[in-house]
């Protein structure tokens, strides 16, 4: 099967031909998508009705070994059963929207900020794969940054002067930044990793900035500096020009590299209307497609 890209974004995301993710089985066509992934970052799929068990049989076809060690998990229990599952949305498990002073709504609202899946573990995320299940009457669009046009785009001594520099990526600051708190038992749960400020694509050699709101600090800088270099990476990054903005239509499940890109939730009115998404993410570990 051939499978085509049409460019949705100035420098990257690709809406993909019509298929069936559920029945993409075979190597070739599993190869071409993670092709389009290593060109776009960003893929966009019309009319993927998933269950559950089809979304995390898809995900571990496509791209190998799933990350559960979510944030969510530490605060309450998974609906799904599956940590694996990252619930995104705005209900509880009774299928209620979630209260205005809810605690898990609280940490999910973070999702707003700028912020790379995962990034505060050690192996971090690799893909993200969200399924729209159900949709508001309103538009709740998923904006994309991207940071591999974002490096291009600094001059050559800013890019020589990243160079070496390490990242402490921590989700308990990102929501402290906010005035969102973790209990001490859930810090310990919540570590935290160390990952390098620009990254190499291993499939194309690109390079990549690596940060976003989980990021606290550069270890080999002192703390304000290396956090007002920090801000202003995630300004320049974050400029129109190198993002793209997801209008949901039912159905849609999109796939994004989370070693190249950022992402954030825009705002609706989530304690009217309700909106649910569920998210399988694989972590940056070595993968053969089989076949």
């Amino acid at each position: 099967m051939t499978v085509t890209f049409k460019p949705l974004g100035s420098t990257f995301a690709a809406e993909v031909s019509p298929l069936d993710l559920r029945q993409v089985r075979d190597r070739d066509t599993l190869m071409q998508l993670r092709a389009g992934m290593d060109q776009y970052a960003v893929l966009v799929f019309r009319n993927q009705p998933f269950t559950n068990d089809e979304q995390l049989d898809f995900a571990q076809r496509f791209d190998g070994q799933l990350h559960a060690k979510t944030s969510v998990a530490v605060l309450a229990k998974n609906r799904f059963g599956n940590e694996a599952l990252t619930d995104i949305s705005n209900v509880n498990a009774q299928g209620d929207i979630m209260a205005a002073n809810d605690r898990l709504r609280a940490s999910t609202i973070s999702n707003r900020l700028w912020h790379t899946d995962a990034s505060f573990e050690n192996p971090a995320g690799r893909y993200s794969m969200l399924s729209a299940r159900v949709l508001p009457p309103v538009r709740a669009d998923t904006e994309f940054a991207d940071m591999r046009a974002a490096y291009d785009a600094l001059d050559a001594d800013t890019q020589q002067s990243l160079e070496g520099l390490h990242v402490y990526h921590s989700i308990v600051y990102s929501r402290h930044v906010l005035g969102f708190e973790f209990g001490e038992e859930e810090r310990a749960r919540l570590k935290g990793a160390v990952h390098p400020l620009v990254r190499t694509l291993p499939a194309t050699g690109r390079r990549s900035l690596y940060l976003a709101s989980h990021a606290q600090h550069i270890e080999e800088m002192p703390v304000p500096e290396g956090r007002l270099l920090l801000r202003d990476l995630i300004e320049h990054a974050t400029q129109p020009h190198f993002t793209y903005r997801h209008e949901w239509q039912p159905h849609d499940l999109v796939i994004w590299d989370n070693r190249t890109t950022m992402h954030r939730a825009r705002p609706f009115e989530d304690k009217k209307y309700r909106r649910e998404l569920c998210r399988t993410t694989t972590l940056d570990v070595p993968y053969e497609i089989a076949g």
